[in-house]
């Protein structure tokens, strides 16, 4: 018991030294945890050397992540996916699975005989890491993108698929109907039981003490273990019942402020988790560092096939098929959580198949990181190369032409310069209040929703990057008279608000420009830069906010929302 909190300590405060470094590195933590897990472990400094240790530590840190996972999985996401996101997800996982059978079969690696370390390796590798992506697109303020929502949305199929998985993964050896059907109803008793509970006992008590927070946290942990031992004693596991446990929690009211209160605890576990598989890494050789660069080619070149494709058949254009595809190209933490359940069960027949795993995890979150980072001018480059050898994009689809009656956008005289929600309200606004200058606008951007919606609307568009000089001149920006770039520089790719006023300037001297900024200082340089006018959107909002807290303080809140109702009702926006 002494050697367990002594080798605690130990991975806690390696954890911490080599998390300070990542940091200061901009390198995801988990990279930090599984380093210091090495270095902790038989292979590397050997301060922690009892494989007992090492499997607590491992089991109590699954099952938190498992109840954590579980808890930050949205039903309601899953319910709500649209057509594209879910054909793509089903494709990228089926195909990422089944080609991954097929691959590592070929590459030697076990299936059958009651090993399945092909079959590990196929799950691990169609599996995306959820934190790195949505950090880095948090970061770069694209998840709320056409390609940011589609990644995320993979992201959340992707982590039902796990949930499928891991109902099977105890029988994974014998799949017959006689094996797998009452597999199958223990996990239905376990699910069905366990939500039940959640909607009609929880809430009650939850709410009995929800103003005492030891409670709550004790409680949420206590549901997290008491759920994954009805799941040990159906024959399924503690893990599985964990996670099933944080879905369940997750749908009823108090689910936000459980995962408040156990969020610093989900931390510690997870940190161990992630040690504890730092350890099990073997020492890198020549032999494994060579399996994992194979495995890391083999996710991308499959990640990428599997996502752009379906994407591609689906008309999305080339840019919103290549640009989800880059973003899942990482191996995601929850196939090192597959991994160890698979070692746990005796599934795998050769240690070094977690090592791979685990150092391809590392090498590709670095690389991946840095490859989101740099996805635009990766696109950019990409597009060309690929039209040249017989791509289409929407740009060339055949019913643009009708589309455009031939014109490409000349003879418009009011051109948006990109369109995303705040040219959609603009336009609802004119097709409001100017029904007779619809004819009139034409429209530039490479959003296929938006290209979609817009045609719809009998509105003209041109498909194409407003960053390109090319696009602007094919749109016919310069017979325009009114040009209006709504865009804010944090969702531009590939410009700025006052490069792109520059550029509709030089092409076109006498139109009258109407730009937007996101920060005061820059009104001054676009209006500077040629823009006649400049529209600053938080000074509106500000506004807005101002007259909802005047009718706060007044009582007259209940009529001001009943008359934001009123008008979000009568809305038919392109973008809503």
């Amino acid at each position: 018991m002494h050697e367990l909190i002594r080798d605690i300590t130990y991975c806690t405060v390696a954890a911490w030294l080599l998390g300070l470094v990542a940091q200061v590195a901009r390198q995801p933590l988990l990279l930090a945890y599984l380093a210091g897990g090495f270095a902790l472990g038989p292979m590397g400094f050997g301060f922690i050397e009892s494989a007992e240790s090492i499997s607590a530590i491992a089991e109590l840190g699954l099952i938190f992540l498992l109840f954590m996972i579980g808890l930050e999985i949205d039903l309601k996401k899953i319910a709500s996916a649209g057509r594209c996101i879910t054909l793509t997800a089903l494709v990228q996982i089926t195909g990422g699975v089944v080609l991954g059978i097929i691959f590592f079969r070929l590459c030697g690696f076990a299936i059958g005989g009651g090993k399945w370390d092909a079959i590990y390796l196929a799950v691990a590798a169609a599996l995306s890491s959820t934190v790195i992506i949505v950090k880095v697109l948090y970061d770069k303020q694209e998840l709320d993108t056409l390609p940011g929502r589609i990644t995320v949305g993979v992201l959340v199929l992707q982590d039902l698929a796990v949930i499928l998985f891991l109902a099977i993964q105890p029988n994974l050896g014998n799949l017959a109907p006689g094996i797998l059907l009452p597999s199958l109803l223990r996990v239905i008793l376990l699910v069905v039981v366990t939500f039940a509970v959640s909607r009609y006992v929880l809430p009650a008590v939850f709410r009995g003490v929800a103003r005492v927070p030891e409670l709550m946290q004790v409680g949420a942990i206590a549901w997290c273990f008491l759920i994954g031992e009805f799941g040990q004693r159906l024959h399924l596991s503690r893990e599985m019942g964990a996670l099933v446990a944080g879905v369940a929690l997750s749908t009823f009211p108090y689910a936000l402020d459980v995962t408040a209160k156990v969020i610093s605890l989900r931390d510690f576990f997870v940190t161990l988790f992630f040690v504890a598989i730092g350890m099990q890494i073997p020492l890198p050789t020549g032999s494994l560092v060579g399996w994992v660069l194979v495995f890391a080619a083999f996710l991308v070149v499959t990640r990428i096939a599997t996502t752009f494709t379906p994407l591609y058949l689906m008309r999305q254009g080339l840019r919103t098929s290549i640009v989800p595809a880059l973003n899942l190209c990482q191996v995601s933490e929850f196939s090192l959580v597959v991994l160890a359940l698979g070692a746990q069960a005796g599934h795998l027949a050769s240690p070094a198949t977690r090592g791979i795993v685990a150092l391809a995890f590392t090498l590709l979150a670095v690389v991946s990181t840095f490859g989101m980072a740099k996805s635009d001018g990766l696109v950019r480059a990409l597009i060309p190369w690929l039209k040249k050898h017989g791509l289409r994009d929407l740009d060339h689809a055949a019913d643009d032409a009708d589309a455009l009656a031939g014109t490409h956008g000349h003879g418009a005289r009011i051109v948006f310069v990109g369109f995303f929600r705040a040219a959609s309200s603009l336009l609802e606004e004119l097709q409001r209040h100017a029904p007779e200058l619809i004819a009139d606008i034409a429209v530039v951007d490479f959003s296929p929703v938006a290209r979609d919606g817009l045609l719809e609307r009998h509105v003209r568009v041109i498909y194409g990057d407003i960053s390109h000089r090319e696009t602007l001149v094919h749109a016919g920006v310069d017979k325009a008279e009114v040009l209006i770039s709504s865009v804010p520089d944090s969702l531009l790719k590939g410009t700025t608000n006052e490069r792109l006023v520059r550029l509709l300037r030089e092409l076109n001297p006498t139109a009258k420009i109407i730009a937007t900024v996101d920060v005061l200082a820059q009104a001054a340089e676009l209006l500077d830069a040629g823009a006649d006018y400049v529209t600053v959107p938080r000074l509106r909002q500000a506004g807005d906010l101002f007259e909802a807290v005047r009718a706060a303080r007044e009582g007259l809140l209940d009529e001001k929302r009943a008359a934001l109702r009123e008008i979000l009702r009568e809305r038919r926006e392109v973008l809503a």
